[in-house]
């Protein structure tokens, strides 16, 4: 499997207490190598190895595990 970035629009992202929050979560899955997250979009960006076996569906998982919603 190929490197791939996944772009995702997290709601509830208002401080900077969340965007540190997502970055650990998200970066502690096995395959992530980058998290960028925007706290004034909500907008995240995450850069998968690919050979993780992490994929989008684990990411969303995640996040929402955390108590966020992606749109």
């Amino acid at each position: 499997m190929s490197e791939q970035t996944l772009t995702l629009d997290v709601q509830g992202v208002t401080c900077g207490g969340c965007v540190t929050t997502l970055t650990r979560v998200i970066g502690a899955l096995p395959g992530v190598r980058e998290v960028s997250v925007t706290q004034a979009t909500g907008r995240t960006e995450v850069r998968l190895d690919g050979a993780g076996g992490t994929d989008r569906a684990t990411v969303v998982s995640a996040i929402e595990d955390a108590g966020y919603d992606v749109a």
